[in-house]
């Protein structure tokens, strides 16, 4: 899903000399990790073990835990929108958009070769003080889609796509708090098709279009 990006300054890689191990290998073993186990509490030693590399490679390569979590979210969202391009800006219409975003989160949740459910969603919702700044940016990216589904619904509105009562906030947060509520019932072991049945009743709360078939 198209999605608003992390800062750079909070993703900075550290220069240095070259690297002993494959840097790209190592940061896709944390992100599965933190994707598996959270943010919290997922340990260095953790993290070493999985990436197989030293803790002082860890952070001669991504300064800290913290640091190494937001490149990891990063790429999350880069894989994310590879598998399926931009879903929110590039489809006809807003309920279009919403659609292909629930189908897409109810296929990327339930992957075999993948944890369950969404890493930005679970990964840090909630901890300690000292995780504030990587709750703080998965904020972010939640908002990042909200605010492009509801810019979405509201062109509709203009357009006459959309009843002119529609509730655009409502209807982008409705949309992403069921996004977000497939990912938990994706760790709880729902299936596939489970989740599909989901998206068919949450889209039934979707208002109609306000324009004949030949004029959209």
């Amino acid at each position: 899903m198209k999605t608003m990006k992390l800062a750079p300054t909070l993703i900075a890689k550290r220069p240095g000399r070259p690297l002993s191990f494959d840097r790209e290998k190592a940061l896709r073993a944390a992100m599965v990790l933190f994707w598996r186990t959270g943010y919290e509490t997922t340990s260095v030693a953790d993290l070493t073990e999985a990436m197989g590399i030293t803790a002082p490679s860890l952070y001669t390569a991504f300064q800290d835990k913290e640091t190494l979590f937001l490149e990891c979210v990063q790429k999350y969202i880069d894989l994310a929108e590879q598998t399926d391009s931009p879903l929110v800006t590039e489809p006809a219409s807003a309920r279009e958009a919403a659609q292909m975003l629930l189908e897409f989160s109810a296929r990327w949740f339930t992957q075999p070769d993948a944890p369950a459910g969404c890493l930005v969603a679970s990964a840090a919702s909630s901890g300690s003080s000292s995780s504030e700044r990587v709750r703080a940016a998965l904020k972010k990216v939640r908002k990042g889609s909200q605010k492009a589904l509801r810019k979405k619904v509201e062109q509709d509105i203009r357009t006459g796509s959309l009843p002119e009562t529609t509730n655009a906030r409502a209807l982008a947060l409705m949309t992403l708090a069921v996004v977000q509520g497939m990912s938990t019932l994706a760790r709880d072991g729902a299936s596939r098709s489970s989740l599909f049945e989901l998206v068919t009743v949450a889209m039934a709360a979707w208002p109609k279009s306000r324009l004949p078939l030949n004029a959209r």
